[in-house]
């Protein structure tokens, strides 16, 4: 049955794709789209019932984040981004989801996890250096989380290294204005951050080791199948339904438009066999992509219902899967892309965004396929995977 968010996504889909080339132009999200998406309650899926979300199912999450990207590549991206993170702040300490959630339940969250941060040890946490790019959604959101690594007290990473996922509220980081200058993606604002000397309580802290392995919310007595999912199944689901959800949306642009098309030669499009066959050949594989994504999530989700553990060869055939179906996906847009006239090129034509956005969006770090191959044809032969190999799968 289909989720009353992704209902609404629906209804207010063409607003949403009106308003896309204004988020382009912003180099973030308009006002009205912020609006919009807050009123759809895609945000709140996976946050807790206890603080105004629904806690849904991820294949939910998954559908709407898609849905969003169908009319707007930028939107869809930054609801399936900071849409997971009340997912990770819900395992926390419930002091911080009381912070967060306890005056708003539409509150925003932002990230990036990288660990360009340095949180040297101090009683009661940490104080926290660094500046981190790639925060998407940040001029709308009033928190953020980011990786850091456990300092020596000497301003220099402890070794062997230890990470951290820690949350500041807006008021201890800046915003870097200029610094989100790109060929795609551009309305998702994802702006460079700065921290300097910021005191972080530890629990605003989680290890990430602990959010990794499905651990951190057995810890902090919270139950349900959600949020024992591994980071690694998660962070990567709401981006890659949003790289799908863009490569749909191209889809419908290039049937539209070639449902009417005479080409050069005087043959209408409907007559041209090749067209059509790359055309029902991409809608193939797109549509493969949607189903074996939202099967990964659902089969770990399925395990942990059953109450079953959810093994690392699972979780690395997921992974393998959910890099195939973003690569899968585009190769499949391209190639309509170039059926699809010289008009195709034009700023006006919503296919060029979702192409760029879609090329965009295979540039982030969890749709490289290498490791996530490499790493499955290991667990495959039963073999162990070396540390830095284990961190996203």
């Amino acid at each position: 049955m289909t989720h009353e968010v992704v209902r609404h996504v629906e209804e207010i889909g063409p607003k949403l794709a009106a308003l896309a080339d204004e988020n382009e132009r912003l180099g973030t999200l308009s006002a009205e789209t912020v609006d919009l998406l807050r009123s759809s309650g895609v945000l709140r899926l996976l946050q807790p019932a206890k603080f105004g979300g629904y806690a849904a199912h991820p294949r939910d999450f998954a559908e709407a984040v898609m849905a969003v990207a169908r009319f707007d590549g930028a939107a869809g991206w930054v609801c399936g981004v900071v849409g997971v993170h009340p997912w990770e702040a819900a395992q926390m300490d419930p002091r911080l989801a009381q912070e967060i959630w306890g005056e708003n339940p539409d509150t925003w969250i932002a990230s990036p996890y990288m660990p360009n941060g340095i949180a040297e040890p101090v009683d009661g946490g940490y104080v926290l250096n660094g500046r981190w790019p790639f925060s998407s959604g940040a001029d709308h959101c009033e928190w953020d989380f980011l990786g850091a690594m456990v300092g020596d007290g000497k301003g220099k990473p402890k070794m062997p290294p230890s990470v951290l996922h820690v949350v500041l509220p807006r008021s201890d980081y800046e915003i870097l204005d200029g610094t989100w200058d790109v060929i795609g993606l551009s309305g998702t604002g994802s702006k460079d951050v700065v921290v300097r000397d910021a005191f972080v309580p530890e629990y605003r802290t989680i290890r990430q080791e602990d959010i990794q392995e499905g651990q951190a919310a057995g810890r902090h007595g919270v139950t349900g199948s959600l949020y024992r999912l591994p980071f690694a199944a998660m962070f990567p689901l709401g981006i890659t339904a949003a790289v799908v959800g863009i490569c749909e949306g191209a889809l419908a642009a290039h049937v539209s438009q070639q449902r009417d098309r005479v080409a050069v030669t005087g043959v209408q499009i409907r007559d041209d066999p090749y067209v059509l066959s790359a055309t029902g050949e991409a809608a193939a594989e797109i549509q493969a992509s949607r189903v074996q994504l939202v099967d990964g999530i659902s089969r770990l989700h399925d395990l942990l219902e059953a109450g079953r553990e959810v093994t690392l060869s699972d979780r690395s055939d997921v992974r393998r899967n959910q890099v195939r179906c973003a690569w899968r996906a585009v190769s499949a847009v391209d190639e309509i892309f170039a059926r699809s006239g010289g008009n195709v090129i034009r700023r006006d034509n919503p296919l060029q965004r979702f192409w760029r956005d879609a090329h965009v969006g295979l540039q982030h770090m969890i749709h490289v396929p290498g490791v996530a191959y490499h790493a499955n044809a290991l667990t495959q032969m039963d073999l162990e995977l070396p540390p830095p190999m284990r961190i996203l799968v």
